[in-house]
C-alpha cells in the first residue's frame, strides 16, 4: 500500500462547473475562486456528457494537446461557447468539479484528455459514468467525492488511498503507477504482480460472470473459478474494433508507447471501420475540418496496413455500414469478449458476447497483449413475460427501462441481462437495440441470452458458421445467480410507445392509452426533421417498421408533410439489400424520404438529417439526444415506428393502424 499524499499545488485552481453559467465565467476571467463548503452538489451541472467536453469536431484531432485547446467546447449558452479555446489552461485550474454521473455519453477519451491536457489532475463528482472513471484511472487523472475536495481546499494532504476507496487491487496499482501504460511498463518488468482469486466452492454465476470465469489468463482447462462482483482479474479479449474517430488515436499511443515496429496479436479478430466521419465532409459546419479528418482516414490506413487487423474502410466513398452492425452480422459469437473504442459496442450482447466500449489507451494496450484488465462487474436482470403489441418496438422498452431503472440509478455501471419468455418474441435486431442502449443507461453493457433463433440468425449472415460450436459457448444464467441490482420482471404486453424529450435518454413518456397517437403531456409538437438511421435504428426489422408506416401512409394518400425532412439510412450493406430485395427504396422514395447509403451520420451530428438552427425540432430514433450531440435544434427520441408516423403527420405522434386513414379522406 502506498504512502503518498495529494495536496493542491500552490498557484493553482479549481473550477466549479456550476449551473449558474455567469458563475462558470468569472472564475475563467480569475474573478472568482469558489469554496466546496459554499456550494452543495445540487448547485453543480450534473450528466456533463462527453459530447459536452469534447464536442465530435474537437475530436478531429488526435494529438490530446490539441484537443485540450477546446475542452469542454460543447458547453452552449444562448448559442455561444461557454468556455473559449484555451480558456481551460491559461486559467491554471488542476481540479475539476462537477454533480453527478460525470462523463455520460460517448465512450471518447478525448473528453479526460481535454481535462489532463489542460492543466487537470483531479476530477471531482458524486459519481462517475462507468467508461468515462475508467479512462480517468488510465490516463492517471485521480477522481474523488466532494468530501475530499472539502479536506484539499482546507489545505490537508490528503493520502492516496482515499482517492482508491473501493478500487480492487489491480486498479489500484494503476493509480498508483499514474495509469495504464505505466502499470503494463511494471507488470511486464516483474515489479507488480496480479493478487490470485480466493478460493471459493462452486456457486451460481450471471452470465457476465460466467463468460468471464471462461476468458481468465491464468485459467487451466476444464477449471471454471466461481467469480464475483469486484474481483479484479486479467483476461482474455477474443475481439474488438476502431473506427476513423479513434483509430488515429490508437495507432500514435502504440508507437510512443512501444516503438514503431509495435505488433498486435491476433488481427484477425480486430478491425478497423470507415463509417463515423463518411458523411462529414457534407455538413456545412464540418467543412473547416475536412484536411484534419482526412488526416484520420490516412492514419487509420496506416494503422491496419502495419497491424493487418480486418479491414472495413469505405470503397469509393462507400462505407460497408456501422462497426456494430457488421461486427454481429460477421464476427461476434455468443460467449465472446468483445472491447472496442465505441460506447455502442455493447450491441454485440445481442449476439450474447459480453461486450462494451473502451477508450482509446485501454484498447491499445489490449490490441497490443491479447489481454485485459477488468473489475468483475454487478449485474441487474431484467426478465420479459408476453410481446409488444403492434406499433411498439425493444426502442420503447428500452425508453421505458431508461426512465423507471435508468434513471434512479439502479442500472449505473452493471450489466444488464436481458432474458425471460418473452425474448423468443423478439427478433434479434430488436435484441440488438435493448443491448445497444444499454450505454444510454449508464450501465456497463447489456447481454441477451441466446436462443435457437440466436443460432440461426447468425449462420445466416455467414457461411462459415458452427451452430454446434455457438451452442456450447452461449452462456445462460446459473439458477440462484446474484444480482445487485436485483431481477425486475417487465411484461412486453404492457409497453407503449415512448417518446424521450430534448436532452436526455432518460425523460421518457409514454403515449395515451386512450389516444396512442397522442404522448402524455407532450403536447403538439410540430417537427421539421424526422430521422431513421444509426446502429440502434438502421438494422433491417427498424427498415420493416419504416415500411409499415410509409405503406399504410401511401395506402390512404398520404406522405411526408410538407417542410419535414425525412431521413432514413442504413446500417450496413445487408441492410441495404434486405430494403432493396423487400421493395422498400420505392416506398421510401415514393413517400419522399431521403434514402442514405450506410454509416453513421447524423447520429453524431456529421451526417444528413443534423438540425442547423437551434429553432428546429428533431424527432429521430437514435440512441441519445444530448443537447448538440445531432446539431444546434431540439430532438426527441422516439421508435422507427414514431418518427415515421411523425413524419407522415408533421408532428410527433406514436404509430397505430388506421391513425392515416381519416386523414387520408379529408
Amino acid at each position: 500500500m502506498t504512502d503518498k499524499t495529494i495536496s493542491l499545488t500552490p498557484g493553482k485552481r479549481v473550477l466549479f462547473l456550476t449551473k449558474d453559467p455567469e458563475l462558470i465565467r468569472k472564475q475563467l476571467r480569475g474573478e472568482l475562486d469558489l469554496r466546496m463548503e459554499d456550494l452543495s452538489v445540487d448547485d453543480l451541472l450534473s450528466d456533463i456528457n462527453t459530447d459536452a467536453m469534447t464536442p465530435a469536431w474537437v475530436c478531429f484531432a488526435y494529438d490530446p494537446a490539441v484537443i485540450a485547446k477546446n475542452a469542454y467546447a460543447g458547453l452552449i449558452v444562448d448559442g455561444e461557447r461557454l468556455i473559449e479555446t484555451d480558456a481551460l489552461k491559461n486559467a491554471g485550474f488542476e481540479v475539476f468539479v462537477s454533480g453527478v454521473r460525470k462523463g455520460v455519453g460517448s465512450s471518447r477519451e478525448t473528453a479526460v484528455q481535454a481535462e489532463k491536457w489542460s492543466g487537470g489532475r483531479i476530477a471531482i463528482a458524486a459519481s462517475f459514468a462507468p467508461i468515462h472513471g475508467r479512462n480517468n484511472i488510465n490516463q492517471g487523472v485521480l477522481m474523488a467525492d466532494h468530501d475530499v475536495l472539502v479536506r484539499l481546499q482546507n489545505g490537508e494532504a490528503v493520502p492516496l488511498t482515499e482517492f482508491q476507496k473501493g478500487y480492487d487491487p489491480i486498479t489500484t496499482e494503476i493509480v498508483d503507477a499514474g495509469g495504464l501504460f505505466p502499470f503494463l511498463k511494471l507488470l511486464e518488468a516483474g515489479e507488480v504482480s496480479v493478487p490470485p482469486l480466493p478460493d471459493r466452492e462452486a456457486q451460481p454465476m450471471t452470465m457476465a460472470e460466467k463468460v468471464l470465469a471462461r476468458h481468465l489468463l491464468d485459467r487451466r482447462d476444464g477449471d471454471l473459478p466461481t467469480l464475483r462482483p469486484g474481483d479484479a482479474v486479467l483476461v482474455r479479449v477474443d475481439a474488438g474494433y476502431s473506427h476513423e474517430f479513434t483509430t488515429a488515436q490508437v495507432h500514435h499511443f502504440l508507437k510512443e508507447e512501444f516503438g514503431p515496429d509495435y505488433t498486435v496479436v491476433n488481427p484477425d479478430r480486430f478491425a478497423v471501420f470507415e463509417d463515423h466521419l463518411i458523411y462529414a465532409d457534407g455538413v456545412p459546419k464540418m467543412a473547416p475540418f475536412g484536411d484534419q479528418i482526412e488526416v484520420l482516414r490516412v492514419m487509420q490506413r496506416e494503422f491496419q496496413s502495419h497491424t493487418g487487423v480486418r479491414d472495413y474502410s469505405a470503397r469509393d466513398g462507400v462505407s460497408p455500414g456501422i462497426c456494430h452492425e457488421i461486427a454481429r452480422e460477421e464476427f461476434l459469437e455468443p460467449g465472446d469478449l468483445v472491447q472496442a473504442t465505441d460506447s455502442h459496442t455493447c450491441m454485440g450482447g445481442g449476439n450474447n458476447a459480453l461486450a462494451w466500449g473502451v477508450g482509446a489507451t485501454e484498447y491499445a494496450a489490449l490490441v497490443k497483449s491479447g489481454f485485459t484488465f477488468i473489475k468483475v462487474p454487478e449485474s441487474i436482470r431484467f426478465e420479459f413475460s408476453g410481446s409488444l403489441r403492434p406499433g411498439v418496438s425493444a426502442k420503447d422498452v428500452m425508453l421505458y427501462i431508461l426512465l423507471h431503472y435508468a434513471k434512479p440509478q439502479k442500472t449505473l455501471d452493471r450489466v444488464m441481462e436481458f432474458a425471460g419468455e418473452g425474448i423468443a418474441a423478439l427478433s434479434m435486431d430488436e435484441r440488438g437495440t435493448l443491448a445497444n442502449m444499454a450505454t444510454e443507461c449508464s450501465a456497463k453493457t447489456g447481454i441477451v441470452e441466446a436462443d435457437e433463433e440466436s443460432y440461426r440468425w447468425i449462420a445466416g449472415h455467414r457461411p462459415d458458421a458452427d451452430i454446434e460450436a455457438m451452442r456450447a459457448r452461449a452462456v445462460t444464467a446459473d439458477p440462484g445467480a446474484h444480482y445487485d441490482g436485483g431481477v425486475h420482471k417487465i411484461n412486453l404486453d404492457a409497453i407503449r410507445p415512448m417518446v424521450a424529450t430534448p436532452g436526455n435518454p432518460d425523460s421518457g413518456i409514454p403515449s395515451d392509452p386512450t389516444n396512442g397517437a397522442l404522448i402524455d403531456g407532450l403536447g403538439d409538437i410540430s417537427i421539421d426533421i424526422a430521422y431513421g438511421g444509426s446502429c440502434t435504428a438502421g438494422k433491417a426489422d427498424d427498415m420493416d417498421q419504416y415500411a409499415t408506416v410509409l405503406k399504410d401512409a401511401l395506402a390512404h394518400g398520404m406522405k411526408v408533410a410538407d417542410g419535414v425532412g425525412l431521413f432514413i439510412q442504413f446500417g450496413s450493406k445487408k441492410v441495404e439489400d434486405y430494403a432493396r430485395a423487400q421493395g422498400y427504396l420505392e416506398v421510401f422514395t415514393k413517400a419522399g424520404a431521403n434514402v442514405i447509403a450506410p454509416g453513421c451520420g447524423a447520429c453524431i451530428g456529421c451526417g444528413p438529417g443534423v438540425s442547423d438552427r437551434e429553432e428546429q425540432v428533431t424527432v429521430s430514433a437514435i440512441n441519445r439526444n444530448f443537447k448538440g450531440r445531432s446539431g444546434p435544434g431540439k430532438m426527441y427520441l422516439a421508435s422507427p415506428y414514431t418518427v415515421a408516423a411523425s413524419a407522415v403527420m408533421g408532428r410527433i405522434a406514436a404509430y397505430e393502424e388506421g391513425m392515416f386513414e381519416i386523414r387520408g379522406q379529408v
